[in-house]
């Protein structure tokens, strides 16, 4: 059952439960209905305490969550966010989303999410590290290699990760794959970093291959990305390696427009100042990078309003980041594909305003298919795991981009079969339809549904 306090959840649940019902899935196969009031509710939800002691040598106490959502694919798999805006909506829906999302790529995965709402900005690395044990002491026993395999999200990166799979190391004795996004000199992969990011571009060239019917390509494409973390700082690099001009990034604080395009320097210096929790202000006032360049910052602002004319979107920040008005200016201003980097990126009215143009050209990827990719090799790092081997990073670019492309033509093909238009295919459709497929399959295959 979907809760009211749960915004977020419920977010989620309509725009899955929605492009369901405006399908022809349930006039072919009646049965499939059976399986949305089982998948909507998690196997699992575990909230803990978490107690630690900060520098000062006081005590301080965060809430911990472990949200086991679906398991008919395999371990539940997904992230650990440490942000102050973790509650259990948030959580729900991005464990909701991971379960589709996992499905689309294909491996055996699971979907779930996890976090705190502990702030690491601001917190000395010891402090980081004696949250991080205290939090894995209370997680440790509801994961396992074959049962729940978390990974980073907002606020854990390498340095958490690092510390989380130490403290699990010392309190279950061994040495076991239980964390991905791990150094790549204990278990990790090469390529993770990049994955989500370089995903993404590789889905939306797809989108553009199919779309121009192969005369076009990311080469004189003018790309607006939002965000300024991994995922916005390798999309942009990829992109720009493809010919692009990416005109903007974004954080929490404001926005930076350059029309003549950031440089890779430029995306270099952005990602080693973000590693010390500096805002883009500071970042563009103090880093030689951006001396003399033509930059314009913009306070307490979102780029789609201030871009100019575009071609493609990636909002690859957070939730609910482009709104009807942001879609419609987008639109106006020449757009045609938008792919959201981030989780449930579009507000339900700016998908609605997207879908509504896909008689105009206008082709819009939700994220659960689009920024698949960060999971895909996390998957791929679970199998490197259980094979102590590691694979060149031209193996697993090579693995990822077979992901996206296999995960673009499923959500195109299934568009085509279940949501037959005229002109562009909704991937929205296809991405949902796609994945709840494969779990239902699961789950009536596993007796979960009958």
């Amino acid at each position: 059952m979907v809760q009211p306090q749960e915004p977020e959840f419920q977010q989620a649940y309509n725009e899955l439960v929605s492009t369901l019902e405006d399908s022809t899935l349930f006039q072919q196969h009646p049965q499939y209905k059976k399986v949305i009031p089982v998948v909507s509710i998690p196997e699992r939800v575990f909230q803990f305490r978490v107690t630690w002691e900060n520098d000062k040598g006081e005590l301080e106490v965060n809430t911990g969550y472990r949200v086991q959502f679906n398991s008919a694919l395999g371990p539940f798999k997904g992230g650990l966010r440490l942000h102050p805006s973790v509650n259990l909506s948030i959580l729900k829906f991005l464990g909701f989303e991971q379960i589709f999302k996992n499905a689309l790529t294909g491996l055996s995965m699971g979907g779930g999410k996890g976090g705190s709402d502990f702030n690491p900005k601001g917190r000395s690395d010891s402090e980081i590290r004696r949250f991080c044990i205290a939090f894995m002491r209370q997680l440790a026993r509801y994961i396992g290699k074959d049962t729940d395999v978390p990974a980073g999200d907002i606020g854990t990166g390498g340095r958490e990760i690092g510390f989380m799979f130490g403290a699990y190391k010392q309190m279950q004795n061994e040495f076991a794959g239980i964390l991905t996004g791990k150094g790549l000199s204990w278990g990790g992969s090469l390529i993770r970093t990049e994955a989500t990011g370089f995903g993404l571009i590789y889905y939306v060239e797809k989108m553009i291959e199919l779309a121009s019917k192969g005369k076009e390509s990311f080469k004189g494409k003018r790309v607006a990305v939002s965000g300024s973390g991994n995922v916005a700082q390798y999309a942009a690099l990829k992109a720009i390696e493809l010919g692009s001009t990416v005109v903007s990034l974004s954080d929490s604080k404001g926005t930076i427009i350059v029309q003549d395009g950031v440089t890779p320097e430029q995306i270099a210096a952005v990602g080693e100042a973000k590693l010390k929790f500096k805002s883009l202000e500071e970042i563009i006032a103090s880093a030689p990078a951006f001396s003399g360049k033509q930059v314009k910052y913009i306070a307490e602002a979102r780029p789609w309003v201030h871009v100019g004319q575009i071609d493609i979107a990636l909002p690859c920040a957070t939730q609910n980041e482009v709104s009807a008005e942001e879609a419609e200016a987008l639109v106006a201003a020449g757009c045609k594909f938008i792919a959201e980097g981030s989780n449930m990126g579009s507000e339900a009215a700016a998908i609605d305003v997207f879908e509504a143009h896909r008689a105009n050209g206008v082709w819009y990827a939700p994220g659960k298919a689009a920024n698949c990719g960060g999971v895909a090799v996390s998957g791929l790092e679970m199998a490197q795991n259980s094979q102590r081997v590691s694979w060149t990073d031209d193996e697993v670019d090579f693995k990822l981009k077979e992901i996206m492309v296999n995960c673009f033509n499923n959500c195109y093909d299934t568009a085509v079969k279940y949501a037959p238009e005229e002109g562009l295919p909704s991937l929205l459709k296809g991405a949902n339809i796609a994945g709840f497929l494969k779990v239902a399959d699961a789950m009536f295959a596993q007796g979960d549904c009958f």
